[in-house]
């Protein structure tokens, strides 16, 4: 069959899609571009809010219409959660976030026998870490590892674990094996990425730490270079730090979740820090790390957060000095505890948003003009804008004037800065 695949959502998503894609071509089917004509459509869904379900809609409803007698099949976190809705959408397939082999089955199934079928597990339930490969079928620069599904933190705005049911982490071996695999396979870096890495190990025998999971990677990684995904501030101690320190490949770019620099916020939203904990984490980081990149995400007009908290998260944010935010207005998302929650306006919402990215802004420029004069191993990846470019260490995007680096890590000074991008010379 030909089919066509889209993808909403988290890193986790395009992780379990790009696997989705290798297992289809083993089977021998095509892979099309989703905007064509197709005999199958796949969309891989997210329902982090009421706009990532009308998104996953929007789609489900493009690919009818593109191709009437094609089997549309849906799986990922809306149909998990929103089966009723998905089933109003005149969809032959639907499943959830578990078994993808097994919805791939099904999907083959429902080509041959034209019946509509629906496949559901009950999320929480879940026990076992469903092993998927690695990596994907774009150019083998950098690869997705997977290992960690579900979470246990239950956030007053978060509706996942309940899509994604508790923690199950991939055992230490088959982390170590695929590491191998990449490698050989030619890949240069690796993401190390789940719902919630920071609670990897908590349902392995012995409850190892994320840290163990680490150095086990970054032994088998060799020359690739090794990425963290979004990690929960706690998970940065001082053990942590000395020994992610000694990982030569381990690169200096800290996601550490932070949602809002204001204590009282932070307890409506049912975090599991406080802005002294975190605070401990940005100072850890920067003692073990030469200039880490610690970046973060911030929602902006929780409900209840008055004029008082987000002035406090705009100091909290300014001390921290991160190298870059990513924003998001808070979005209700029904089911959760927080949509019953007394709401900020939308027009005050808005405009602390605007202040938030100009202050984000600032401290992004701030970052990258201490790159300036630096020396980084760069991963170079495509040519855009007369420039070729590609990743520092710390995930800041690096151009040249050059060509014919693709896959390559090349040493680059860096000598200025254009907008969200170092320049730099590979020859000095």
């Amino acid at each position: 069959m030909n089919i066509a695949i889209y993808t909403l959502g988290c890193k986790v998503n395009q992780y379990e899609t790009q696997a989705m894609e290798q297992e289809l071509a083993a089977r021998g089917h095509s892979l099309v571009p989703f905007e064509g004509k197709a005999d199958a459509y796949i969309i891989n869904t997210c329902t982090v809010t009421a706009v990532s379900d009308k998104k996953s809609r929007q789609m489900i409803r493009r690919a009818r219409k593109q191709s009437p007698d094609a089997v549309v099949a849906v799986c990922g976190c809306y149909p998990q959660t929103h089966p009723e809705d998905v089933k109003g959408l005149d969809v032959d397939l639907i499943a959830g976030t578990g078994d993808r082999l097994k919805f791939l089955d099904l999907l083959e199934g429902a080509a041959r026998e034209k019946e509509p079928v629906v496949c559901l597990d009950e999320a929480l339930r879940r026990r076992a870490f469903e092993v998927l490969p690695a990596g994907g079928l774009a150019a083998r620069t950098r690869a997705m590892l997977k290992v960690e599904d579900g979470c246990v933190n239950f956030c007053s705005y978060c509706i996942i674990p309940y899509a994604r049911g508790p923690v199950r982490s991939l055992n230490l071996e088959a982390a170590r094996k695929e590491t191998k695999r990449l490698r050989k396979e030619g890949y240069r870096e690796i993401v190390v990425t789940g719902i919630e890495i920071s609670s990897w190990g908590q349902d392995l025998p012995g409850k190892p730490g994320l840290i163990d999971l680490l150095e086990a990677i970054c032994q088998e990684a060799g020359d690739m270079r090794v990425r963290l995904g979004s990690l929960e501030p706690r998970t940065i101690t001082e053990d942590f730090c000395r020994r992610a320190a000694g990982l030569e490949n381990l690169c200096p770019h800290f996601h550490l979740s932070m949602q809002s620099g204001c204590d009282k916020t932070l307890r409506r939203m049912n975090r599991k820090y406080d802005t002294a904990r975190y605070r401990k984490s940005v100072e850890l980081l920067n003692v073990f790390f030469q200039r880490p990149a610690v970046t973060t995400d911030w929602i902006v007009g929780f409900p209840g957060e008055t004029e008082e908290e987000f002035s406090a998260t705009m100091a909290f944010v300014q001390a921290c000095g991160f190298a870059e935010m990513h924003i998001f207005p808070y979005s209700i998302r029904p089911g959760t505890p927080a949509a019953g929650m007394e709401q900020v306006p939308k027009a005050v919402k808005e405009e602390r948003a605007a202040r938030a990215a100009v202050l984000a802004e600032e401290l992004h420029q701030a970052y990258l003009s201490g790159c300036v004069g630096a020396v980084y191993e760069v991963l170079f990846e495509q040519l855009a804008s007369g420039l070729y470019q590609g990743h520092a260490p710390n995930y800041m995007c690096v151009g040249v004037k050059t060509d014919g680096l693709h896959n390559q890590t090349v040493p680059v000074k860096i000598v200025g800065v254009a907008g969200d991008i170092l320049l730099g010379e590979t020859e000095f």
